[in-house]
């Protein structure tokens, strides 16, 4: 038996303003068997996330510069 997928959540590479994004959601809405597509407007939990993850990219590098590859990865 295979799994039934219900929804995706889609992920843009950086945040649109509204008045530009109506032909992406227009795009999508057209896609066989969409439903509904709703914008996820951008606020604070979003940007705590991408904050997260730029820490975590720099700490990476920092630790990478200063200590080389681990040996995992060389």
């Amino acid at each position: 038996m295979t799994d039934r997928h219900t929804a995706y959540i889609v992920t843009l590479e950086e945040p649109m303003r509204e008045d530009d994004a109506e032909a992406t959601l227009n795009a999508l809405r057209q896609i066989r068997g969409v439903l509904d597509v709703r914008p996820v407007i951008a606020g604070m939990e979003q940007m705590s996330g991408a904050i997260r993850m730029q820490a975590a990219w720099r700490k990476a590098l920092y630790d990478l510069a200063g200590n080389g590859p681990s040996p995992s990865q060389s």
